[in-house]
């Protein structure tokens, strides 16, 4: 596990580094230099691959360093709210770690949770309050 520490490490820099309004504004300047420069180049073979092997270069490694950082945050988020359910009271503690369930098993509990809020809507309509838990 330590072995893949330098690759987070990595991956969060370069996400952080490259989501800077200054390196859009840099990776914009870069085309448009590519883009005057055609007429120079005469518009050639060369001068289009230059920009298509430099984009697919970019962003063949970026879809990988996005992924991790990506990944990263969604675990975060998952063990922050498995955090929640379990200190609240009166919360079903079978809702921790959903994500790792069958996904016929996680479309019954969705089934039973979009039940829940149409009943607590229609509820609602009716003047009655839409908090509390609803088992007795």
């Amino acid at each position: 596990m330590r072995s893949s520490a330098w690759y987070s490490q990595l991956a969060r820099e370069a996400a952080h580094f490259c989501g800077r309004p200054r390196i859009f504004v840099f990776a914009v300047a870069i085309i448009l230099a590519w883009i005057v420069t055609g007429p120079l180049f005469g518009f050639s073979d060369t001068w289009q691959l230059v920009i298509n092997t430099g984009t697919t270069i970019v962003t063949f490694l970026m879809v990988f360093l996005i992924q991790n950082t990506q990944n990263r945050d969604t675990e975060a988020i998952q063990v922050k709210l498995d955090e929640l359910i379990r200190a609240t009271a009166g919360a079903h503690n079978v809702l921790l770690d959903l994500e790792e369930l069958e996904e016929e098993t996680l479309e019954a509990f969705r089934l039973k949770y979009q039940a829940l809020a149409s009943t607590a809507r229609a509820e609602l309509r009716h003047g009655m309050q839409d908090t509390g838990t609803p088992e007795p």
